[in-house]
């Protein structure tokens, strides 16, 4: 599994070169049997202007993260991934640091994905929850 763990990972990241996944310093860290995991710094290129997480970065994350799951399960081999809707509770400000984004599957269906995404600051406190609606549609 460490092997398949890390194939991966490897290809999370390369496909976020020149990306808005680059631009924001979202690193794929750990996937599981349901999940995967990213971490993004928290600086002031992602701050608002009073300092803190923008919202919008932190949606940003979240929708990258739940999509980047839906390719890694669900063959993006032979399917295109879009979201359709994200929705995002921010119920704590983040200065500094790192902030964690975890997306867990919560409805796989043929054609659209439920996902949920967790983003935690580095002592696991809940800084956003996320929901995150995908379709999976055939390479034309």
């Amino acid at each position: 599994m460490n092997d398949y763990k890390e194939k991966i990972l490897k290809i999370c990241n390369e496909t976020s070169k020149n990306t808005l996944m680059e631009t924001l310093d979202i690193e794929y860290i750990d996937v599981g049997e349901d999940f995967l995991l990213a971490k993004m710094p928290v600086t002031p290129k992602v701050h608002q202007p009073d300092g803190v997480l923008h919202g919008g970065a932190t949606a940003a994350l979240a929708e990258s993260v739940g999509s980047a799951a839906s390719y890694v399960f669900l063959d993006g081999n032979k399917y295109i991934v879009r979201g359709l809707e994200i929705s995002a509770n921010h119920v704590k400000s983040v200065k500094e640091g790192f902030v964690f984004a975890r997306a867990t599957i919560l409805h796989k269906g043929r054609t659209t994905q439920l996902w949920e995404i967790r983003v935690t600051n580095e002592d696991d406190q809940l800084v956003s929850l996320c929901k995150l609606t995908t379709i999976t549609l055939p390479k034309a």
